[in-house]
């Protein structure tokens, strides 16, 4: 065989593993089915600012081997992510901290805003959340429910947050403090050049090779025969040919424009919480960039793109899996299909069929080379 290793997809999680095994000094292959490196990392030039295409990406990390791991490929900016929340022409802090309450109820001591919470929690009888509307209220009571997390909720999921997994909204930052940084990560920031370009260093190998614009899935026994081990990064389900049925997942559609304007909003992302905004959020790429030298930008436009979520069907891009009990247990019987295959990995945030933060995908992929030697 030419190749060791066949990577299928050049997102973090294949691009990392190929890095690891070509510096044992494994020979790999990586194709990939789009016309771009960095899977939905991929970050493109447009006037000079570096725009997202597939949504915000801000790194984030407490594992000092991951961040040290990424640092050899990139140099990072020390961009805090501080999104804001719209609700109708009302704004608000996320996370939720206390300038937050303090626009809602005008406290100023972290005790009474649990006080408030407490009180809210109680009105509405929760005690151990059984749904995420539930757990919501659990958290940070029921005003900030209905104009900060149940809109938006909803447009992402496109369900009622009554029919929601409780655990989806547990990761979701709340502090009794004036703190809006987003994260709890001690590491933070953007490549300065860019998500694409960091990945292209990764991927900058004697031993790698790249050929983008190839569909594994459109001629299995061509690219089977070219390498021993075949490293899966695309949908679980699609490797077996959908044939346990179709695990679901929430899609997204992008609208990005450039505007003849130097500051359109203020800040990298805003979210849109209100039900009757049909997007999620916007983001203004420009603020990505940090220090940020507003007084001698090469362009003095800016370019935003508004972001929404979308019913998802085969052949449209899967982002977010469905954590419901059906798709649940069609995963763990894929997973059982998955154990049963020779000389193949599955890996990533498709081919776990899981959420996965940037750092986790690499950590992941970091494991399953050390576990391959």
């Amino acid at each position: 065989m030419e190749y060791d290793y066949l990577v299928v997809g050049s997102g973090l999680y294949g691009s990392v593993f190929a890095r690891q095994k070509a510096e044992q000094g494994a020979r790999v292959l990586i194709i990939e089915k789009r016309n771009h490196i960095a899977g939905n990392a991929f970050t493109e030039k447009i006037n000079g600012i570096d725009v997202h295409r597939y949504g915000a990406h801000i790194f984030h990390t407490s594992n000092r081997e991951v961040w040290d791991y990424v640092n050899r490929f990139a140099e990072f900016n020390r961009f805090t992510n501080s999104p804001v929340a719209r609700w109708h022409d009302e704004v608000y802090s996320l996370p939720f901290s206390m300038y937050t309450f303090n626009k809602l109820w005008g406290v100023t001591k972290p005790e009474h805003a649990k006080e408030i919470i407490e009180e809210q929690r109680r009105a509405a009888g929760v005690e151990e959340p059984r749904n995420l509307e539930e757990q919501a209220i659990f958290l940070v009571g029921t005003d900030v429910y209905e104009k900060l997390i149940k809109g938006y909720t909803e447009k992402q999921w496109g369900r009622s947050c009554r029919e929601l997994p409780a655990f989806i909204i547990r990761r979701l930052p709340v502090r009794y403090t004036y703190n809006n940084n987003y994260f709890n990560d001690i590491y933070q920031g953007i490549p300065t050049e860019g998500y694409t370009a960091m990945v292209a260093n990764i991927l900058d190998h004697g031993n790698i090779s790249l050929q983008l614009g190839e569909d594994y899935l459109l001629n299995r026994d061509k690219w089977r025969q070219k390498a021993g081990t075949v490293v899966w990064t695309g949908q679980l389900d699609a490797w077996f040919d959908y044939r346990l049925g179709n695990l679901e997942y929430r899609s997204l559609r992008f609208e990005t424009e450039v505007l003849n304007t130097s500051n359109y909003q203020g800040n990298a992302v805003v979210n849109y919480t209100d039900k009757e905004t049909p997007w999620l959020r916007i983001i203004e790429h420009k603020w990505f960039r940090f220090p940020r030298d507003e007084e001698n930008d090469e362009f003095a436009g800016t370019v935003i793109t508004r972001e929404f979520s979308t019913e998802w069907s085969p052949g449209e891009e899967p982002y977010y899996p469905i954590n419901d009990e059906r798709n649940k247990k069609l995963c763990e019987a894929y997973q059982e299909l998955a154990k049963q295959e020779k000389n193949v990995i599955f890996g990533g945030r498709l081919g776990e069929y899981r959420y996965y933060d940037m750092d986790q995908v690499i950590l992941a992929a970091l494991n399953a080379a050390r576990e391959s030697e």
